[in-house]
């Protein structure tokens, strides 16, 4: 494709009251995309065959506006959010022209509470209603079922440092979704695949240990699954079940900055039976830089144990000479393996 976008965004933000605030804003984002295209080619160079081909246009004219009340030991935040969508696609592949469109407006409130138990201590309730935007080939399509398919979700948790040098966040959390989505990749369109309702636990920590450590963790773990189809058949491909990641920085006043970072993702559903399985990973990644004025040099390390592991993974049917028929089987990308990169950076 060749993509051209520009739009704007303006925020008015007013103090009022005793520690009130209220704000309002606007937005506006066009995208033109030209010749998006998916093709079957021989080395990337010469097209011999066209199975997606045309121009898309998207508009998108949003206003908000919020306000955030103090009370006491409670904080209030509300707002709403009005989008307007303008959708047109001009398929290329078509002997006459044919620019067709769509036009859908939405609207998202949200309600957040906030309540300070002490003072290193708080309490919350985020709820809010979103969309999701949906490609403008499937809108346009006879498989659109629903153009700004909403999202409704909720969380509730804490914020809590126990110590002066420990932040601690715990929070469970909702999403029920209008519509799904999956990527067809050989056909180039992306199938609706009906609502689902996603839940799950967020533990999070930050530390400083001294004056020149710190360490962070995160663990999240979802449940996922599709409302409409019986059970044990509602897996919703390839949406993970526990992610995690954890790191150690090291940051001193001379200008010199290191970091080992690492992150997780576990076994998941790559069907919606849980037939086939993508398999998990853990990878270790760590940078060094010093800085001196106005210049830094550093070393960043990808995959730091140089461990296999799969950073894009689909089940999808493929079929092999001398193969009978097609198996669906794991199709994937191998990620990273070990990569160092040195760095100088001057500023001026």
């Amino acid at each position: 494709e060749d993509r051209t976008l520009f739009g704007f965004a303006s925020t008015y933000t007013q103090p009022f009251g005793d520690g009130h605030l209220w704000r309002a804003g606007v937005d506006l984002r066009h995208d033109e995309s030209r010749d998006n295209e998916l093709s079957h080619t021989r080395n990337r160079t010469e097209t011999l065959e066209h199975f997606q081909l045309g121009d898309i246009w998207e508009t998108n004219l949003s206003g908000f506006a919020d306000v955030t009340l103090n009370r006491g030991k409670f904080q209030v935040n509300a707002g709403v959010r009005v989008d307007h969508f303008d959708f047109q696609y001009q398929d290329q592949l078509t002997p006459a022209y044919d620019r067709a469109f769509a036009r859908k407006a939405i609207v998202s409130p949200k309600l957040n509470v906030f309540y300070n138990l002490a003072p290193d201590a708080q309490v919350y309730l985020k709820t809010g209603r979103g969309f999701h935007s949906n490609d403008t080939r499937v809108i346009l399509s006879e498989t659109g079922r629903r153009i700004l398919p909403a999202a409704t979700g909720a969380d509730v948790g804490t914020l809590w440092k126990p110590v002066p040098r420990l932040l601690l966040n715990v929070a469970y959390w909702y999403l029920h979704s209008e519509q799904e989505f999956v990527y067809v990749g050989d056909a180039g369109i992306v199938e609706p695949s009906g609502a689902s309702v996603r839940h799950g636990a967020d533990v999070s920590a930050r530390y400083q240990l001294g004056t020149l450590v710190y360490l962070n963790a995160d663990v999240n773990y979802a449940h996922a699954r599709s409302v409409a189809d019986p059970e044990g058949e509602n897996f919703i491909p390839l949406a993970p079940a526990l992610t995690a990641q954890a790191g150690v920085g090291l940051r001193t006043n001379g200008g010199f900055v290191a970091n080992l970072n690492a992150r997780h993702i576990a076994d998941r559903p790559a069907n919606e039976d849980n037939s086939i399985v993508a398999e998990g990973y853990t990878v270790v990644d760590a940078n060094v830089s010093y800085t001196r004025g106005k210049l830094e040099v550093g070393v960043q390390v990808q995959n730091l144990f140089d461990v296999d592991w799969n950073e894009t993974q689909f089940a999808t049917l493929s079929q092999l000479a001398g193969e009978d028929a097609p198996v669906e089987e794991i199709h994937f990308t191998p990620g990273t393996p070990f990569f160092a990169r040195g760095m100088v950076t001057v500023r001026f």
